[in-house]
């Protein structure tokens, strides 16, 4: 049985999709099978594993409001090992659409729990948002792992989403868990990164991984192209940092 591992924070340009994408490259490579399951309504995992999705006739849209079963909606990804369950633009409706519709929190849990079996891992790319979306994923997934960007305002950030972590446990998911914090666009020369990372493994201790992800260029072009950073440039130093990082990510997963 997959586990199903929801990347999540509730601001935008943190390295959330780019860390979907190249954890699960890393984790096919490894002879993992690896669903991405893009929730963003700007579909960033999609087309970063390679999905052209302007010419696709479902989405996870379709699951969610029409009950069309999500296998249907699998695609194969050009990375190894991983397929993807597209999102497109009609899921920026899909909070609207599902208001009034019972126990609208777990749809996506019914309907990955068909194809969890087929799966090592199911990795959660979450919208930048506290909202319905967010909400599905959390509720479908058994562990959370949060993208921290090393900035002003990331403890900030990090208070929001741990909290809405709490309310989910407690109210919806009690068996959701922390499954890591990923500390992202570091940049070592700045006082400003090192104080983040330092607060950080302070109060989250060993939930923090030990590897954080640079910026780094490579990791900005490769989306553009359609592929992951293995295969983009696996000699960059944000090809070496995921692939530390999916070690980790494996080495807690027994």
């Amino acid at each position: 049985m997959g586990k199903i591992i929801a990347i999540a924070n509730q601001k935008g340009g943190v390295g959330k999709t780019t860390t979907a994408v190249n954890l699960s490259a890393y984790l096919g490579a490894k002879g993992k099978k690896v669903l991405v399951c893009d929730m963003d309504p700007q579909a960033n995992a999609t087309g970063g594993l390679g999905i052209d999705k302007d010419h696709l006739e479902h989405y996870i849209y379709d699951s969610l409001v029409n009950d069309i079963p999500v296998s249907v909606l699998i695609k194969k990804s050009g990375t190894k090992n991983v397929d993807v369950i597209p999102s497109g633009p009609d899921l920026s409706g899909a909070e609207v659409e599902l208001v009034d519709v019972p126990e609208r929190e777990s749809k996506l849990k019914k309907q990955l729990e068909i194809v969890k079996d087929a799966y090592d891992f199911i990795l959660i790319d979450c919208p930048p948002s506290v909202g319905l979306l967010s909400l599905n994923a959390l509720v479908a997934a058994d562990s959370l792992m949060i993208a921290l960007q090393c900035e002003f305002y990331a403890l900030e950030g990090l208070g929001r989403v741990t909290n809405t972590f709490q309310l989910v446990k407690q109210h919806m998911n009690p068996g959701l868990t922390l499954e890591g914090i990923v500390l992202t666009m570091y940049d070592g020369r700045t006082r400003l990164s090192i104080e983040v990372e330092e607060e950080v493994r302070e109060h989250f201790k060993e939930k923090v991984y030990k590897t954080v992800i640079p910026r780094n260029i490579k990791l900005s072009e490769a989306p553009s192209a359609g592929i992951c950073i293995f295969d983009y440039d696996g000699s960059s130093v944000g090809a070496q940092a995921y692939k530390e990082l999916a070690k980790e990510v494996l080495s807690r997963n027994g």
